[in-house]
């Protein structure tokens, strides 16, 4: 996720350039994590510039600030708004979207109500996460040593800040194993997801995937998946899964903003069905990338259009919308 270091970053209502875009030492989110954030996307489509699902993004950060009594004073709208006019402003024809809400500089102590909350949003140019060929041939994982955080700990339907020390913990010992990627398990040794990515496993024609209650994130790219699955005309089931249902799935998959929909070949080196892509992945994944692309309806109306003046249709859809400042 290299930065350009370029280009203007919205900041509590101002563009500021990148290199100014700056909080104080002393602010409360340094010492204490206390920020949420959101990760969306916005492609460069046939028919112009298309955020996927930035309603759905824009109302997780919302209800992840909620749950951590975090009052803004940017309304849902107002930063969607804002968001799309950091994608304007920078020119942007596909990026990364990192809208953030964080406690301020006041003062330091625990207790984060004196701070004020801050906003900024940042917009950048960013390829596929863990490479095309990934998406093409699958990636090899291990089972963490890390677990998730128990229930009543952190709230894992929250997307902040603080809940990413454990993700790096999981990406670290990955990378340094010789991994692309790890999988945590819960505290009762369930699956329940990557370190910023939610699982789908596939056993004889059925998908399943982990439910909330297994201190997953509630992932907007799960839920398209689901959708996706349904509408293709697979059955999908939310429960709890043992570990070593990896080791003798036929397929098993990825689903997230960063990753959208990735293939896993092997974990713990034990090969993954057939050790590539397998049908049920390459349907689901075909049909989530012809979406943006433009080449399957809209039907869920998915995609918010950027810039002014762009083709309004999707194929065989119903009017998609374009957001205006």
């Amino acid at each position: 996720m290299a930065f350009s270091g370029t280009g203007k970053i919205w900041m509590n209502g101002s563009l500021v350039e990148w290199n100014d875009a700056k909080i104080h030492i002393a602010s409360h989110v340094i010492h204490y994590g206390s920020g949420v954030f959101e990760g969306a996307r916005c492609y460069d489509t046939p028919r112009g510039s298309a955020c996927f699902r930035l309603d759905a993004h824009m109302r997780r950060l919302f209800e992840s600030a909620r749950i951590y009594r975090m009052d803004s004073p940017i309304d849902q709208a107002m930063l969607t708004d804002a968001v799309l006019e950091t994608i304007r402003v920078n020119e942007h024809k596909a990026c990364y979207i990192r809208p953030l809400l964080y406690r301020g500089y006041n003062a330091l102590g625990v207790n984060p109500f004196p701070c004020p909350v801050d906003t900024a949003i940042l917009t950048w140019e960013w390829g596929d996460y863990l490479g095309q060929d990934a998406l093409e041939r699958g990636v090899d994982v291990r089972i963490a040593s890390w677990a998730r955080a128990a229930p009543n700990t952190f709230p894992t339907l929250a997307k902040t800040s603080a809940n990413y020390a454990n993700s790096q913990l999981i990406k670290m010992e990955a990378i340094t194993e010789g991994y692309s990627e790890g999988i945590a398990l819960d505290t009762f040794g369930y699956l329940s997801e990557g370190s910023g990515q939610n699982l789908f496993i596939v056993r004889d024609d059925m998908i399943y995937t982990p439910p909330l209650t297994a201190s997953i994130l509630p992932g907007i790219t799960r839920n398209s998946v689901i959708t996706i699955a349904k509408d293709l005309g697979f059955k999908v089931r939310e429960e709890m899964l043992p570990r070593e249902l990896l080791y003798i799935c036929d397929e098993a998959f990825f689903a997230g903003t960063a990753v959208e929909i990735t293939p896993i070949r092997s974990v713990d080196k034990i090969q993954v069905g057939r050790g590539a892509r397998g049908p049920i992945t390459t349907a689901i994944q075909q049909q989530f990338f012809d979406i943006i692309n433009g080449k399957a309806p809209d039907r869920h109306d998915w995609l918010t259009f950027v810039y002014p003046g762009q083709p309004l249709a999707a194929v065989g859809s119903a009017p998609a919308r374009v957001a205006r400042r």
